[in-house]
């Protein structure tokens, strides 16, 4: 069954949306398959899958990691939530840039966001799930955040008065990311064939 991709928000970032079979018993659809990521130009090799659940007004974000890189795959099986990424690599023509995405079970929307991007989320229905593939293992020596609201970054989010975990009322800004060591980690130059490459 067919997965598409419906926009490309960012550049390197995607969302997609794949083909359901439906009747009176139920559904059936593909949420990912090697083959057609590689013919869509999308990375196909994931190596951790989570799982969370949050209630209403939970906001979570904007997390990311750098060693090993982690890039996600994001999709909402359960309720409604609104996912956003923002573009944190050195040297990209959209640093600083958001986009953001409402994903439910109606509409099967998965946002795909490589390393590079911070990405959060906010619940928009009584309680979601969401569901993500990794690229990289879990290392919490090796992981940050930017902070929900910063100014710099814009984002409008579709709720006030967040319920947020105390890590991420305290997360850095964009500037205090930039300034530090650990961005040169998602640092960019051009490549031979003129395409965007990660040190």
């Amino acid at each position: 069954m067919p997965l598409q991709v419906e926009s490309r928000p960012l550049p390197d970032m995607a969302v997609i949306v794949p083909e359901m079979f439906q009747d009176d018993r139920g559904f059936f659809m593909e949420t990912f398959r090697a083959d057609q990521f590689h013919q869509l130009d999308l990375p196909a090799e994931f190596v951790q899958d989570n799982h969370s659940r949050s209630a209403k007004n939970v906001l979570r974000g904007l997390h990311f990691q750098w060693e090993p890189p982690m890039g996600k795959l994001m999709r909402v099986p359960v309720g409604i939530a609104f996912l956003v990424a923002v573009d944190i690599r050195r040297g990209s023509p959209s640093f600083g840039r958001w986009a953001g995405v409402e994903c439910s079970a109606e509409n099967r929307r998965q946002v795909w966001a490589p390393a590079g991007f911070a990405r959060g989320f906010c619940v928009l229905s009584d309680f979601a799930e969401i569901q993500y593939k990794c690229t990289g293992l879990y290392n919490h020596c090796a992981e940050s955040g930017i902070l929900w609201n910063d100014p710099a970054i814009g984002i409008e989010w579709p709720l006030r008065d967040p319920i947020l975990s105390e890590k991420d009322r305290r997360a850095h800004t964009l500037a205090d990311w930039i300034a530090s060591a650990e961005s040169s980690h998602f640092g960019y130059r051009t490549g031979a064939q003129g395409a965007l490459a990660m040190r």
